[in-house]
């Protein structure tokens, strides 16, 4: 039997840390850093590891890979594009390559991948197993404009994305409200290598002129052939749209811009609370309003009826602040951290 065990991304939104043991093998299903300023996650009962299978290279997903000793210096197997984005601190000694979508094997063990509309080189997991087979979804998303995310394959077990809980507001209405919001200028925070290209897409398709730091104008030209027009601390100003690389102002551009008068912020995604964003937050020097780049509600019931799931576990997700999706999961929910799959 296979067995899966959540070190770490249950319960809460926290470092992605599963243990996947299969066939003889230990895989690790992503290696996450803390989100919040000293977080380390525990890795004490990872215990030796065969080899580190990641979904993408979010910081929440990848941040911990400084640490391989500590579980007997596996190879990390990831995509191309996923390898092309780890930071050089972070970039392993032995790296194999994944399929976006296709078959895979990893020292002997099956598996199908797909890409998960979240993040470019983002993917999905599914192994077969005895109990009908186990899908990884990693974080996904079914309504980014430029970014996919394939059918997911019949599983018996899921663990799924489910960031957002009960959150159901459309991207489309997201993109409309934001798109006024940000008319006579402001500065929009992004990840490297997410949201960003989609943001400047989405609000030059709405008719405002998008500026986007190095980073972001890089990343979109890769995706869509074009580079916006790029903004840096020297030219920016506050009349311009501008998408921005350092989703909660921690550095790069949006770090350059955030104590500069008359630049107005609007953060997008998760904030720690020991992040600068926060603390504009808190002082009303910036507003918060939603991007989706992960499952709303009826997305992860509409994969649960797409995999037929029987066991459903909701990940980086607090279920007491998710009632809906609690009781719409039903039988199905499992919270257990460790179980058979």
């Amino acid at each position: 039997m296979a067995r899966l065990t959540a070190l770490s991304g249950l319960g809460r939104k926290s470092a992605a840390l599963f243990l996947l043991e299969i066939e003889g093998r230990r895989l690790l299903l992503d290696m996450g850093g803390g989100l919040e300023a000293g977080e380390r996650p525990d890795l004490s009962q990872a215990g030796r590891v065969d080899a580190v299978l990641l979904s993408h290279a979010h910081v929440d997903h990848v941040g911990a890979l400084d640490r391989l000793a500590e579980i007997g210096n596996p190879p990390v197997y990831a995509t191309q594009e996923t390898q092309r984005q780890l930071p050089c601190n972070l970039r392993p000694p032995r790296l194999a390559k994944l399929p976006d979508r296709g078959c895979a094997e990893v020292l002997g063990v099956r598996l199908d991948t797909g890409r998960s509309g979240h993040a470019p080189g983002g993917i999905w997991m599914r192994f077969p197993t005895l109990r009908g087979g186990f899908l990884y979804t990693g974080d996904f998303s079914t309504e980014a404009p430029l970014l996919r995310c394939d059918p997911f394959p019949r599983s018996a077990t899921v663990l799924a994305d489910a960031s957002y809980g009960d959150r159901e507001e459309a991207l489309a209405d997201q993109i409309a409200a934001l798109t006024e919001a940000a008319r006579g200028g402001a500065v929009l925070p992004c990840p490297a290598d997410g949201r960003g290209p989609d943001m400047v897409a989405a609000l030059g398709a709405a008719g405002l002129t998008v500026h986007a730091c190095p980073q972001i104008a890089d990343e979109a030209e890769r995706l869509t052939g074009t580079p916006p027009p790029v903004a840096t601390p020297e030219t920016a100003t506050p009349a311009q749209v501008i998408v921005a690389d350092g989703p909660n102002a921690e550095h790069g551009l949006c770090a350059a811009l955030r104590e500069r008068p008359g630049f107005r912020f609007i953060f997008s995604g998760h904030v720690p609370r020991s992040s600068p964003a926060h603390a504009m937050l808190a002082e009303g020097r910036a507003r918060w309003m939603g991007w989706n780049v992960h499952p709303r509600l009826s997305d992860i019931l509409a994969m649960t009826e797409t995999t037929r799931a029987e066991r459903v576990l909701p990940a980086f997700v607090d279920l007491r602040a998710a009632p809906r999706l609690t009781a719409a999961l039903g039988p199905r929910l499992r919270q257990c951290p460790s179980l058979e799959v």
